[in-house]
């Protein structure tokens, strides 16, 4: 049975539901539950991750959102530290999925809202590799052709993203602008160059950050253009200690 918008949350109401959405069934809160998300007494949590989805999509081609086949095209809604880094924590989804969660899921719409952390289940696991747990401020869609899994180093699965395609950029249920994306940037970047410090030795931690200003660098090509009424930001980097 497809759903229909008086089914949904009335903040989500008016955006259009993807096809492949169509028959995903709807939480008490009114939102759409994806694919991934487990199902903790009578309601689905969507901070759990059902044990078996991340690698039965990556083998199968699932999207992570809808859970159907996808094609040559991958999508990964991201935070714009993960852009620059190229890796996420989740599998890639429909292009189409994947603009709906990052217009559609609270936390990613709403720059302020806070990550809930209140009353998380028994057997919760938190995401692979070194999560950055604060709102992004913004939502990246990153659209590639490919990318690969790889071993976190604490038994956990990340994804390597490919060379991307597009990139598209959302905040507050519509397109960000250049000043969102730098905005958050130049808030959390410090967070990446701090995992650089943690090399050993003067020589590794100056190669760190070398290659992370190549990163950043290559990540502004791809932020939105400014516009009439935006200057062109520049990032300086810190000088490794």
């Amino acid at each position: 049975m497809k759903t229909q918008p008086s089914d949904l949350n009335e903040s989500i109401r008016r955006l259009p539901l993807p096809p492949n959405m169509q028959d995903l069934p709807i939480s008490k809160a009114g939102f759409p539950v994806p694919f991934f998300a487990a199902k903790v007494g009578d309601d689905w949590d969507f901070r759990v991750v059902h044990p078996s989805t991340t690698l039965r999509c990556h083998k199968e081609h699932l999207c992570w959102i809808c859970g159907k086949v996808m094609g040559s095209k991958k999508a990964f809604v991201v935070g714009p530290m993960c852009v620059i880094t190229r890796t996420s924590a989740e599998p890639p989804s429909h292009h189409s999925c994947g603009v709906y969660a990052a217009i559609a899921c609270p936390f990613l719409a709403s720059p302020r809202t806070r990550r809930n952390e209140k009353e998380l289940p028994s057997g919760y696991a938190p995401p692979a590799g070194i999560a950055i747990m604060r709102n992004p401020g913004c939502a990246a869609v990153l659209i590639t052709r490919s990318y690969k899994p790889f071993n976190d180093g604490s038994g956990g699965v990340l994804f390597q993203m490919g060379l991307p395609e597009k990139v598209e950029w959302y905040v507050k249920r519509g397109f960000a602008t250049y000043t969102d994306v730098m905005d958050s940037i130049e808030s959390g970047v410090q967070l990446l160059y701090d995992e650089c410090d943690k090399e050993d030795g003067p020589a590794n931690k100056r190669d760190a950050y070398e290659q992370l200003s190549i990163q950043i660098n290559d990540t502004l090509r791809w932020l939105p253009m400014p516009t009439s009424k935006e200057m062109r930001r520049t990032l300086v980097p810190p000088v490794a200690g």
